[in-house]
């Protein structure tokens, strides 16, 4: 778990023994079992989480009582509700691991110290947070600009490890289709 944060860090920047195990210091490990939730609506959002094992699902539940899948996160991947935790409003979200799994878990005040203390690391954050906000424009782009089968194709080409680990209605949900619908796609994609 430490070596998989390092090398997570080590991706970006350099890091001496003495400032990871300072970096290391500010984080917890925590076990979660299937279901059991980091964040739940209406909570305020202290702490992002680095996935080490498993994988989280972070969600939204409309009026109807449907499910909005946003993201999965596998591990090496960071979550949490990033509108509630820089704005300190209680979330919109539902984040949780949708088989068991283990996160490292750094609050937002722990995160800007270290990033106040340690150049490199600010630095590491903003790159991370540049890369997400990339992410995050291509899925937008994906849902307005590409069919279904091609979000289908798209995902299971990046991520072929989700469809082992994540049940077919979530990933219907991510790609904003029906269960039908990705059984038919699933079929012609064989």
């Amino acid at each position: 778990m430490k070596e998989l944060l390092r090398a997570h860090f080590e991706k970006i920047i350099q890091l001496t023994d003495r400032e990871f195990e300072y970096i290391y210091s500010h984080f917890v490990h925590k076990k979660l079992i299937k279901h059991q939730f980091l964040i739940q609506e209406g909570e305020l959002v202290k702490n992002e989480f680095f996935v080490v094992k498993g994988c989280l699902k972070s969600y939204m539940i409309d009026s109807d009582n449907k499910m909005h899948v946003l993201q999965f996160a596998l591990p090496d991947w960071w979550i949490t509700d990033y509108y509630a935790l820089y704005n300190q409003i209680p979330s919109s979200l539902y984040i949780d691991p949708v088989e068991s799994a283990e996160v490292l878990v750094i609050s937002l005040a722990d995160k800007d110290k270290l990033c106040a203390e340690l150049h490199k690391v600010e630095h590491f954050f903003r790159k991370k947070t540049n890369f997400g906000y990339v992410a995050l424009q291509q899925r937008v782009l994906g849902l307005i600009n590409t069919n279904a089968r091609d979000r289908y194709e798209q995902l299971i080409k990046q991520y072929p490890a989700l469809f082992q680990m994540v049940p077919k209605q979530l990933i219907a949900s991510y790609l904003g289709v029906t269960r039908e619908t990705l059984s038919r796609l699933y079929k012609t994609h064989q």
